[in-house]
């Protein structure tokens, strides 16, 4: 029997409307890498750590915090 790829181990998209993430996933997208595409908004680029720590996005209203964030110190990865 051939693999399926829609079965492959994803999360759904949008499937939480509060996620913590740490600068180690930084640049972040939402969706982000590792859940399912295929039934989601278009990818959108979120500048969490110039937004205090805290963003949303505009397409499905989940929120993102930055579980380390300092506001003294900007992660490099945020902008490149």
């Amino acid at each position: 029997m051939r693999p399926n790829p829609a079965q492959d181990q994803t999360l759904p998209a949008n499937a939480q409307r509060h996620y913590r993430v740490a600068s180690s996933d930084l640049t972040l997208s939402c969706p982000m890498p590792g859940m399912s595409l295929w039934n989601s908004h278009p990818r959108v680029f979120l500048p969490v750590a110039a937004d205090g720590g805290r963003t949303r996005c505009p397409y499905c209203s989940a929120e993102y915090e930055l579980a380390d964030y300092r506001s003294s110190t900007l992660p490099l990865t945020e902008w490149a």
